[in-house]
């Protein structure tokens, strides 16, 4: 029994000197970017990790709020550019303490951007201005593809020239030592200067008799201003990009034409031959239908030397009729009744009546009329200018004797145009084609009546 007491009594001496051992505070604390990015407005959420604690005060310097009480304290936002600290303090009821401090630095906004001028012009070399717009870096690194220089990290790199024609790609890339942006822009050089023309005769002129006239076309490249000289034409230079030209000699003539840019001058030159004026229009190889094709548009009977087209029924119009020179009245394919017909008088054709017709004369058949005018095929072949046509009377025949049929090859029909030209069709073939048949002339008719 005492040995049971003086065990007990022991434990209670060791149990009443023991002290109870206190828990330490150990602060830690992360934070997070909103979007990870550091320019105002700055939005940062922290976390605490703290271990040990029971108690809590965050300072923010420079954040809204700048204080809190809470474990976590949720959303801190920095609106200001500055380094700032940010400090947590913790206790605990042991009476334990710890703290925590960092810094944070918050940036101005970062904004890429830079504007190009064109200084003077863009045809090559071209100089183009940099105008650095961007915010918030402190480093620059600028590529230029193709440009002298070619690269540079200046915040404003001035000028830069690019001696290539083409599309040239400009970088800009900036950064606050944390955040890097880039920005690009194409430029485009224009090609290098080329003088070049082409031209257009006149419908009329085709035959490149004078006097002619032509229709420059320029073709020049990159040029900003144009000169013309010109031999054996009206006028001697020109200053318009597309000048029209009448050449009024003979000969082979030049046409020189001078391009700039105010960098460059080129030149470029044709020549071109004209010819004496022979006051004789040759038109070969024309086909004019007999009646079936005609209304089956298949080949028209009218013709006009204006246009120097054949029209068929279906393409008449009241204003196509007011050209129409030539009307061909071919019964049918066995070629027995044939004979050109005054537009002006169609009555007893199988054509309807024009409401506003021009008038030409014709002498169908030279061998019957017994007229003083007269030209054979030979004549019409020799024929190189309308000195024949000159002395001709040609005055209509009777209608019984305008006729003709296809035992004469080739046959010449004469004529004379409302304007007072002369000139014959050659029918060169009569050609059986069943409702499509036709005959085939060429014509030589005066430019002028003289």
């Amino acid at each position: 029994m005492n040995k049971i007491i003086y065990i007990l009594t022991i434990l209670i001496l060791l149990t009443g000197c023991a002290k109870e051992e206190a828990v330490p505070v150990i602060v830690d604390f992360e934070f997070e970017v909103f979007n990870d990015d550091f320019s105002i407005p700055v939005q940062v959420v922290f976390f605490n990790r703290t271990e040990g604690g029971d108690d809590y005060e965050w300072t923010f310097e420079g954040g809204v709020p700048s204080r809190s009480v809470n474990r976590n304290p949720g959303m801190i936002q920095y609106d200001t550019k500055g380094t700032y600290t940010i400090e947590l303090f913790s206790t605990n009821q042991d009476g334990e303490k710890d703290s925590k401090t960092i810094e944070i630095q918050i940036d101005d906004p970062v904004l890429v951007d830079f504007e190009v001028t064109n200084l003077v012009d863009n045809f090559a070399p071209a100089t183009y201005a940099l105008h650095n717009k961007s915010s918030g870096a402190d480093s620059y690194i600028w590529t230029f593809e193709g440009g002298t220089p070619a690269t540079s990290s200046s915040q404003n790199p001035g000028e830069v020239v690019f001696t290539e024609p083409g599309d040239h790609t400009i970088t800009l890339e900036i950064s606050n030592g944390r955040e890097t942006y880039d920005i690009q822009k194409t430029i485009t050089v224009a090609p290098f200067l080329i003088s070049d023309f082409g031209f257009e005769v006149a419908f009329d002129d085709d035959d490149y008799q004078v006097p002619a006239r032509i229709q420059l076309q320029n073709n020049s490249t990159s040029a900003t201003s144009y000169h013309w000289d010109f031999s054996g034409a009206s006028i001697f230079v020109s200053d318009q990009e597309n000048p029209e030209v009448v050449f009024t000699h003979p000969g082979t003539q030049t046409v020189l034409l001078t391009a700039t840019n105010g960098k460059e001058t080129k030149t470029s030159s044709k020549e071109i031959t004209f010819f004496t004026n022979t006051n004789l229009r040759t038109l070969k190889d024309i086909k004019l239908g007999v009646n079936s094709a005609h209304h089956a548009n298949t080949i028209g009977s009218f013709y006009s030397i204006d246009t120097r087209k054949v029209y068929m029924a279906s393409e008449m119009t009241s204003e196509i009729e007011a050209q129409i020179d030539l009307v061909f009245f071919g019964l049918s394919n066995a070629f027995t009744l044939n004979r050109f017909v005054n537009p002006a008088q169609l009555g007893g054709t199988t054509f309807e009546e024009f409401q506003n017709p021009r008038t030409t004369r014709f002498i169908n058949s030279q061998e019957l009329c017994g007229c003083a005018t007269s030209l054979t095929s030979a004549q019409f072949d020799a024929m190189q200018d309308d000195a024949l046509f000159r002395p001709m009377v040609i005055e209509e025949t009777p209608g019984g004797l305008q006729s003709f049929d296809d035992t004469m090859q080739p046959r010449i029909v004469l004529f004379q145009t409302q304007e007072g030209t002369k000139g014959a069709i050659k029918i060169k073939d009569f050609v059986d084609d069943g409702a499509n048949s036709y005959i085939l002339v060429d014509i030589k008719v005066q430019k002028e009546a003289l």
